[in-house]
């Protein structure tokens, strides 16, 4: 049986998709998936061994020059590279318009979620079969369900596993984690960072216990919002800038993460690693970190969450400090997250 999955983005939602992968890859041995993802995250389909071949697509460069794209047949390409294979089945588990268009020029028949229960219900129009599942559930699980309902097997809902093969990521690695943890303190909306005053803080706590900590980094504010951190501290490492795999060998051998709500968080539960996630605007009910030692710390602020990228907090400007000198705590539900109490949490963690 061969079997087209088209999920294309983001890391996070890529991530999600690995546990329905095992799942039908344990219910029929004889299944073979093909993945077609944003070029950017090609490395990470490849990291399960039920995946046969990953195909790239470009659509975000793409659509930053259209001309450029229609005179280099770039998408002409990726066209009659997917089409080189006739499928038993086409899943869409993205349930956007561009995922939808893919499944579609693919050649199977395609499936993917109902139009009640995804984001963009046009992207039904490309499917020949459709299953309605639950809106308010984890998203890990409903791919599960959706996997598991095309292909007909039962899964066991309390068990999750992502599949990663480790010897694809780390061939070296001797299984004995370092007494180091990993700060992931980037994210995409403004309103899901943590103070970057806290995570100084933090970092001083955690070196104070014996730990040294790593700062990873993708742009220049990140950058410099880890060299803030940093500053001073000789057990706090600013990372060079890592691919996926190399920053995926780097969590591999971590002792554990601390973690904002990222799609680099999700990367660290699918490799088993005890990681604290600290969530405000968002709901980690909905698309949190899944799997064994994950903990997820949640704002108690009334307005939280409010699942908004922009804040709109219009209460009491809510302070703390930091080295005797007040700062404005923002996004504002955050104030319930203190340094302190976010480490004590990470050692109970830890301790089982």
């Amino acid at each position: 049986m061969r079997i087209l999955i088209v999920k294309v983005s983001s890391l996070g939602d890529i991530i999600h998709t690995l546990p329905a992968v095992t799942d039908a890859y344990r219910a029929h041995q004889d299944v073979e998936f093909d993945w077609v993802v944003e070029e950017n995250f090609v490395e990470v389909p490849s990291w399960h061994p039920a995946i046969e071949n990953v195909i790239p697509v470009a659509i975000r460069r793409w659509r930053k020059n259209i001309l450029k794209t229609y005179l280099n047949k770039e998408v002409k390409a990726f066209k009659h590279n997917l089409q080189g294979v006739h499928y038993d089945m086409v899943i869409d588990a993205q349930g956007l318009i561009k995922s939808g268009i893919i499944s579609r020029i693919s050649k199977g028949l395609t499936v993917g979620l109902s139009n009640t229960t995804i984001r963009e219900p046009l992207a039904t129009l490309f499917y020949n079969k459709r299953y309605s599942v639950p809106w308010d559930e984890h998203a890990v699980d409903r791919v599960r369900q959706l996997f598991s309902r095309a292909l007909g097997y039962h899964y066991d809902k309390n068990k999750i596993d992502y599949g990663i093969d480790i010897s694809r990521i780390d061939p070296d690695y001797q299984g004995q984690p370092e007494k180091r943890v990993m700060f992931l303190h980037g994210t995409t909306w403004a309103t899901k960072h943590w103070p970057k005053n806290y995570w100084r803080q933090l970092a001083q706590i955690a070196t104070d216990q014996g730990y040294e900590v790593e700062l990873p980094w993708g742009d220049a504010e990140e950058k410099a919002r880890a060299e803030f951190i940093a500053e001073g501290l000789d057990k706090v490492t600013v990372l060079d800038k890592q691919d996926l795999r190399g920053l995926a060998r780097k969590l591999n051998r971590c002792t554990g993460v601390i973690s904002v709500d990222t799609g680099l968080g999700h990367l660290a539960a699918a490799l088993s690693k005890p990681t604290v996630s600290l969530y405000g605007p968002t709901d980690p009910g909905l698309s949190g970190t899944c799997g064994e030692k994950q903990l997820h710390l949640n704002s108690t602020l009334d307005c939280a969450p409010c699942v908004k990228k922009t804040c709109a907090y219009t209460g009491p400007a809510l302070s703390d400090e930091h080295d005797g000198e007040p700062f404005v705590i923002s996004p504002p539900c955050f104030a319930t997250h203190k340094p302190a109490e976010v480490w004590r949490k990470f050692e109970q963690l830890l301790a089982g």
